[in-house]
């Protein structure tokens, strides 16, 4: 890791990796200039050196985000540039590349918002066009590459750093997709996008071990947890966030059967974005380990989903999360009806139940992974496999 002095830093230029403030604060991606602002913050709060892989110098460095979203990183106006010839040609062909560079640019947006949770938590800053920017970005290369961002699964040690980001993240992919799945125009998909990654935002404002803890918690723990969506509401109203989107932090912890909190509203009282958000951060939550649970699988998490137990959940918005997960959703391990072991890579549109398969261990004569649609008169998938024995797969896989 390369220091550099803040006073030393060169208005106009770039740096080639990302800056960093430490290890956890990100403060510049490659395609965003240094300028005199910025130099005047670092001053302000007494910071004197920040940190990067990379070297400073006049042109920017994009990153292979751009290949994949359609567009390259904002600008610090907010304004996207369109994609070159060049970054098209350098698009990658292979699956396993594809996924790699999927990979990576999803890590890129969960540092954004881990950006936005550690601005707020230091120097009270939300910035409403800048997060609506990056959500619009994050919506075109969901589209793009939902395949593969659905396969991506966070490590425990990237959990345990940052919950709240990692749940937001997992959570605002989820919400994309069935936003999506609704064939919701742009504008909308970005009030939900930038409600999801916002809906725990007032959790900042409580002792981390109240959700993070392994103990049961007392009753006035518990009191303190059911604030956090009006705490989350208060913070974006005082920032002028638009009333849709603070709505659908207010309430995504309502429930159709008028059971939830914090108003305990009911069916169409709730707005569309909480049905949205309470749906992809239960099923986030059900399949993402916790100190005091192990995670579900996906086949049944999105079955503990369905069941929609005393009806808390919108039927359609469930329905919209099968067809865009699957009943055997993307990333799973399953046992074939041929006895042969296959992870689920697609959706089939048509029928939930049978989605597309990659053989473990199988390539075609060209070296491509072999792929397979499962269906009623075909192969079919027998049973999903268990955790321990898709955790075997792995080093196989790789």
């Amino acid at each position: 890791m390369n220091t550099f002095n803040v006073t030393d830093l060169t208005d106009g230029y770039f740096f080639s990796e990302d800056a960093w403030l430490d290890k956890k604060f990100l403060l510049l991606t490659p395609g965003v200039p240094i300028s005199a602002d910025f130099k005047r913050a670092l001053r302000d709060w007494e910071f004197l050196k920040i940190y990067s892989e990379g070297i400073m110098g006049e042109q920017p460095v994009f990153r292979p985000m751009v290949t994949l979203a359609g567009a390259i990183p904002a600008d610090e106006t907010g304004e996207t540039r369109e994609q070159t010839e060049e970054t098209r040609q350098a698009q990658p062909v292979s699956e396993e590349n594809r996924y790699e560079f999927v990979e990576k640019a999803y890590y890129e947006y969960q540092g954004f918002i881990a950006d936005v949770y550690t601005k707020y938590v230091t120097r009270k800053d939300l910035n409403l066009q800048a997060i609506s920017d990056r959500v619009k970005e994050m919506c075109d290369f969901i589209r793009e590459n939902k395949k593969f961002v659905l396969r991506i699964q966070p490590t425990q040690e990237n959990r345990d750093k940052n919950y709240l980001v990692v749940h937001s993240m997992r959570s605002t992919v989820y919400a994309i997709v069935i936003g999506l799945q609704l064939k919701f125009p742009i504008h909308k998909l970005i009030e939900l996008g930038v409600s999801c990654i916002l809906h725990e935002i007032g959790m900042v404002r409580l002792p981390p071990q109240l959700y993070m803890g392994n103990k049961a918690l007392t009753p006035a723990e518990k009191n303190a947890i059911l604030t956090h969506p009006v705490i989350s509401y208060n913070i974006l109203r005082e920032f002028s966030f638009p009333l849709n989107i603070c709505l659908g932090v207010l309430e995504h912890h309502e429930r159709e059967n008028g059971e939830g909190y914090p108003r305990k509203l009911s069916k169409e009282k709730i707005s569309i974005y909480s049905k949205i958000i309470a749906v992809a951060c239960s099923y986030e939550a059900v399949t993402a380990p916790r100190p005091y649970k192990e995670a579900r699988d996906a086949y049944s998490g999105i079955l503990d989903i369905m069941k929609n137990q005393g009806k808390q959940y919108d039927e359609t918005i469930i329905r919209a999360l099968l067809f865009s997960l699957s009943l055997y959703p993307i990333g799973l391990y399953v046992l074939l009806s041929n006895n042969k072991i296959a992870q689920v890579v697609d959706v089939n549109p048509e029928n939930p139940k049978y989605p597309v398969v990659q053989l473990v261990g199988e390539v075609k004569a060209d070296g491509k992974p072999k792929v397979v649609e499962t269906g009623e008169y075909s192969v079919q998938i027998a049973r999903p496999l268990t955790k321990e024995e898709g955790a075997a797969l792995i080093p196989r896989e790789q």
